[in-house]
């Protein structure tokens, strides 16, 4: 071959190499994008997303970074978070189980009343099961958190809850389908509908009341439509993700999956359902301390009469995902660590 064109092909081959090293490395640099549908001051911020997304940028030295997308600016909808982290319009999604409630059958057993309680912290109660039994409803993402609100409480525009009779026939917005059986078992009628309608909904009549973590009072303004807040019962508590594209987490090196990894799981879940519970014990605080608000606390009597209907519906709901051939009796134990 002529030497001068043993000069040329290996000065194309080094271009070529060149190139696709400057390619790799500008794909390494693209941050991962975080997305999510609520406000930047929602707990969400300082509980889940700071914590992620300084640690991992510690641990890799700024190597891989993560850009926060809050309020939607990724897709409005609430409900399609989770497919939006499958697809990759998104690397990491933040969203409520709740939302595709059929996607996560066993998973929001969490969210029945009376199984955070009896077992202690609802992000020990998810992961205690995951392993054994929910990864198959995670398709194609790889979770960095699972956690629950702190229990539910009813937050109405105008009327009183003091008893089961008080919820006859009211329209209670709900996030998804335990919470939907637990107002239809006390006699009052579920509205879905996504977190951020809320606030328009109570304003408006389209719905009476709330059923939701009081956190929820703080981080969607609901205090300046709802009057009266009843705490005491079982109504449950709900289940939220953070969750990765499976492929984008495999792509990376070694290294940053370990800086995921050491800035995710338990550590971070734990971090979630503390701040979510601070939130929500200083909103009740901050309510019953305002005179033109009224909190009523049910005593245990009081608390039981609803009990005993939210706790069967319960029973009521692992019966029958059991006859359909689910686990989800098994995932009651450990969920309760058994």
């Amino acid at each position: 071959m002529n030497l001068q064109l043993i000069f040329k092909a290996m000065h194309v081959g080094l271009a070529a190499i060149c190139i696709n090293v400057l390619m790799m490395v500008a794909a390494q640099a693209e941050p991962l994008k975080l997305a999510h549908f609520v406000p930047p001051a929602h707990t969400f911020t300082g509980a889940i997303a700071d914590p992620l997304v300084n640690g991992v940028n510690a641990a890799t030295g700024g190597s891989l970074e993560i850009q926060v997308y809050p309020g939607g600016e990724l897709g409005k909808g609430p409900v399609e978070q989770y497919v939006r982290a499958v697809n990759g319009v998104a690397d990491i999604t933040f969203g409520l189980a709740g939302y595709t409630s059929a996607q996560f059958p066993l998973s929001m057993i969490v969210e029945l009343p009376g199984v955070v309680g009896t077992s202690g912290l609802g992000y020990e109660a998810i992961w205690n099961a995951y392993e054994d039994h929910l990864t198959s409803e995670f398709p194609g993402t790889r979770p960095l958190a699972l956690w629950t609100s702190e229990p539910m409480v009813l937050i109405m525009k105008e009327k009183e809850i003091r008893t089961v009779a008080d919820l006859a026939g009211l329209k209670i917005r709900v996030s998804g389908a335990v919470p939907a059986r637990v107002i239809e078992a006390l006699g009052a009628t579920p509205v879905h509908m996504p977190a951020p309608a809320m606030y328009n909904a109570l304003q408006t009549g389209l719905v009476d009341g709330i059923m939701t973590g009081s956190s929820a009072i703080h981080d969607f303004r609901l205090s300046e439509v709802a009057q009266f807040y009843t705490e005491g019962p079982a109504l449950g508590n709900i289940l939220f993700f953070l969750v990765m594209n499976e492929a984008t987490y495999n792509a990376l090196p070694a290294n940053e999956q370990a800086a995921i990894d050491a800035n995710s799981g338990l550590e971070l879940s734990k971090s979630g359902e503390d701040n979510w519970n601070q939130v929500a014990n200083d909103t009740m605080a901050a309510l019953r301390a305002d005179s033109s608000k009224t909190v009523i606390s049910l005593t245990g009597d009081e608390a039981a009469a609803f009990d005993a209907i939210t706790l069967a519906v319960r029973d009521a709901v692992v019966s029958e995902l059991d006859a359909k051939g689910l686990a989800a009796s098994a995932v009651l134990s450990a969920m309760s660590g058994q």
